[in-house]
């Protein structure tokens, strides 16, 4: 004996219990045609195996079937009695099967809460309980529900299924409207965790029942209303969806993209209450589409029975012929009187259509999997063991095991959750030129495949919502392009942000960048800031404009030098030339030389050799320079002091000392510029912090003590040379060289006096410019001061060039 329990009913009517009396049964109320549907399934199955040589030979099966109204406590009650043999009213079972019976399993009831219900009651009792359309992934728990089985995947992958498919078309924001029981809580909250992963949002998520008070609907419209999400997943029971429907055509809430639970994307009644095309171009997952030899001519093959036996069934045929019986106790009027001998096959409702096969289907399976149980623990063959005693939990054991091909080549099994293989296709509702909707399979998803192939689309045009051939947009920000980053807005969720642009120095060259990655320090970030690009190498270099200028400059104080001496040569016989040493001028014209071409090692691409060679060749030029400038003061302090009377004081410094002064005060230089390049010498440097877009490419000092002591010792012989010419100005001389060597010197020590300053806050090649620069004016000065007097005269007042007027002893003022 076989137990069915389902919804012939869809609703029942509130009653106010008074507690003064016992309550009243339910009334139901709204006939559900799909329940007949999955009666007749069950039937034509009991039948097929009945009349089965191979299958439970000798064994026939029998049906108790009771109406739960969709109601969890009256399946709780029905089940209770399926259990123990106490009969109560609504069973449509026949005379011979009216007996009192303990059930070998309960097959039947949609939803997932009464399952739940029912499974706590009867689990103890270890009765085999198979539903065809109880989806929750709480029932695979066979610590709390170890007899439940079902022929339909859980819910545990159907709602990943509707997150990858959510994720698929890029939509990320979302609405969600769930069936406010076990099935939709349930369902809803596998699909957020899930969804949250894939990094997709929900704007909202609302509960619904069939009974909410209209308050409570009209609640949820208002959230449909205001949000800004344009794609609506819909985790609802069929009953709940064809009220909601009802609402939502009441407030004509069209263009929302709708993405359907399997419990109804492909309920053609629910498409056929859609009068304003809320739902046209609704996606989601439906179960495989199905067909079974006769079936279908065996659910319209209904006899007319006795109707004044059996309630239920005249309520039946009353409602699906709009009709009345001579005897009925229906309250409907205006009706024509009924028969019993309608046809059927002329009839268009939820009855005749056979859209929802695949689940009937699985009714069809459940049956057939408790026959296969039945088969195993009876030990059959040709024969059965029809003395064996029947044991709940052996026919369990056995029906978990069961393993077969229907009919029609479709294998079933149930895993250790006693849930079957996770099959699902991809249903879009296409909408016909006559009204009808077209449910469209666009694609699969099987769950026993790999995660990155467990979606397969076909490469078939989608309808959506509104007859949109475009896939709508649903999203709460757009994508953050390449160059910029995403930054979430405060107190919503990740899915809403605003885009920034990267930083300078900083890319992103992918889509939706939650970071900007800083490039290597010898690359920038370009305009776009999506890719990095080499930084432009600076440094001084002969092509530039102020690079070229200072070349000149080099050169031509390098010229005037030459033609000064060849000048002093040309003369180095006359008066002028010869007085004050005209070894330590030619020395000195040779080491201004020194030191304007010096300046051209500063220029160009700094390498080691050249960041060596520029500082210490420029401090010991100049340090030659000054040493020369510094004889020929003291050589004119001692001649001065020699015409005193019994001054003997240039034997002391005569040529030779002079000659070993300069080297001596040249060698000092030398040995500081070895000591800098042994210990720490310059070396090239790539300046990263002067300019973000730029590299300076200069001469890093090594050793910064080094640096300072080559120019403190220039500076400290040009103090000295300074005092020194400064107190021999006033000599009595016509042509007194202390006056112009004090003012040269007065010209160097200003120029590297603002060198200092300068040079320290010059960015990158500009600092060496100033150098450049200091370099050329202090030689220009020397040059200019010492040696242009001189050449005025030789050239150009050639009679001023005597010994006489030289001594101040006469000759043309």
């Amino acid at each position: 004996m076989l137990g069915g329990i389902f919804s012939f009913h869809s609703s029942w009517d509130n009653r106010k219990d008074t507690y003064t009396h016992k309550p009243l049964p339910l009334h139901c109320i709204s006939l559900n045609f799909r329940g007949f549907q999955y009666t007749q399934a069950m039937l034509f199955a009991i039948e097929e195996i009945n009349n089965s040589t191979d299958l439970l030979p000798g064994i026939s099966l029998g049906y108790k079937i009771y109406d739960t109204c969709d109601s969890i406590a009256r399946s709780v009650r029905v089940s209770m009695t399926l259990a123990n043999g106490v009969k109560v009213v609504s069973a449509i079972s026949e005379a011979s099967c009216a007996r009192p019976a303990q059930v070998q399993a309960i097959v039947g009831e949609t939803s997932s809460s009464p399952w739940m219900a029912i499974a706590t009651v009867i689990g103890p009792f270890n009765i085999p309980l198979i539903s065809h359309f109880a989806t929750c992934a709480c029932l695979s728990d066979k610590t709390k529900y170890p007899s439940f089985l079902r022929t339909i995947p859980s819910d545990y992958y159907q709602s990943r299924a509707l997150a990858q498919l959510v994720k698929h078309f890029g939509w990320t924001w979302v609405g969600a409207i769930r069936t406010n029981d076990d099935y939709g809580n349930n369902g809803m909250a596998i699909f957020t965790e899930v969804a949250e992963q894939l990094g997709i949002c929900l704007e909202y998520s609302v509960p619904f029942f069939r009974t909410d008070p209209p308050e409570k609907i009209q609640k949820i419209i208002d959230i449909i209303k205001a949000s800004s999400s344009k794609v609506i997943v819909a985790f609802l029971n069929h009953m709940d969806m064809e009220v909601l429907i009802h609402e939502l055509s009441r407030h004509n809430l069209t263009g929302f993209q709708w993405v359907g639970s399997e419990s109804w994307i492909s309920d053609s009644h629910i498409a056929a209450m859609d009068k304003h095309h809320i739902l046209d171009g609704a996606i989601g997952l439906a179960i495989p589409k199905a067909h079974v030899s006769g079936l279908r001519e065996f659910m319209l093959d209904v006899k007319p029975l006795n109707t004044s036996s059996n309630e239920l069934f005249t309520e039946f045929w009353e409602t699906l012929f709009s009709c009345k019986f001579k005897h009925s106790k229906s309250s409907a009027g205006n009706q024509r009187e009924c028969t019993g001998h309608e046809d059927i096959t002329g009839v268009q409702n939820s009855f005749t259509d056979m859209s929802l096969m695949p689940i009937i289907y699985n009714v069809y399976k459940g049956v057939y999997a408790v026959a296969h149980g039945l088969h195993s623990v009876l030990s059959c063959n040709k024969t059965c063991n029809k003395k064996m005693q029947l044991d709940p939990f052996t026919i369990l054991q056995h029906t978990k095991k069961a393993h077969f091909q229907t009919k029609e080549g479709d294998e079933v099994y149930f895993n250790e959750n006693g849930d079957p293989a996770a099959k699902y296709e991809i249903i879009n509702w296409q909408p016909t030129e006559n009204g009808i909707v077209d449910f469209v399979t666009v694609g699969f998803h099987d769950a026993s495949l790999p995660a990155d192939k467990q979606l397969i689309l076909q490469n078939i045009s989608l309808i959506w919502a509104q007859n949109s051939e475009q896939v709508p947009l649903s999203v709460c920000s757009e994508e953050c392009s390449p160059g910029t980053r995403k930054v979430l807005q405060k107190g919503k969720p990740v899915c809403c942000y605003d885009c920034l642009r990267c930083a300078e120095g900083e890319i992103s060259n992918i889509t939706d960048s939650i970071t900007c990655v800083r490039c290597h320090p010898e690359f920038w970030s370009n305009e776009r800031r999506d890719s990095c690009v080499q930084k432009e190498a600076e440094f001084l270099s002969y092509e530039e404009i102020m690079g070229a200028l200072l070349t000149a400059a080099s050169l031509f104080g390098t010229c005037i030098t030459a033609v000064v001496a060849f000048i002093f040569f040309r003369y180095r016989k006359t008066p002028i030339v010869r007085a004050n040493n005209s070894e330590l001028s030619f020395l000195l014209l040779f080491s201004l030389t020194l030191c304007f071409l010096c300046s051209l090692t500063f220029i160009g691409r700094p390498s080691e050799w050249s960041c060596m060679l520029r500082h210490t060749a420029f401090g010991i030029t100049f340090v030659l320079c000054i040493s020369c400038v510094l004889g020929k003061t003291i050589v004119v302090l001692m001649a001065f002091r020699a015409t005193l009377p019994g001054s003997n004081v240039m034997k002391w410094f005569g040529p030779t000392q002079q000659k070993f002064s300069v080297l001596g005060f040249t060698l000092i230089q030398v040995i500081i510029c070895i000591l800098w390049l042994t210990i720490s010498p310059p070396f090239p440097y790539k300046n990263f912090k002067d300019f973000k877009d730029k590299i300076i490419l200069e001469c890093a000092l090594g050793s910064a003590v080094g640096f300072w002591a080559v120019l403190g010792y220039i500076g400290l012989l040009a103090m000295l040379c300074f005092i020194l010419a400064f107190l021999a100005r006033k000599l009595p001389d016509n042509f007194n060289e202390a006056k112009f060597i004090t003012f040269s010197m007065l010209i160097f020590c200003a120029v590297w006096l603002t060198f200092i300053p300068a040079y320290v806050s010059s960015p990158g090649k500009f600092s060496v410019a100033v150098e450049i620069f200091a370099i050329l004016a202090s030689s220009f000065g020397l040059l200019i001061c010492i040696f242009i007097p001189k050449c005025y005269i030789i050239l150009l007042k050639p009679e001023k060039n005597t010994k006489k007027n030289i001594m101040g002893k006469g000759g043309p003022k």
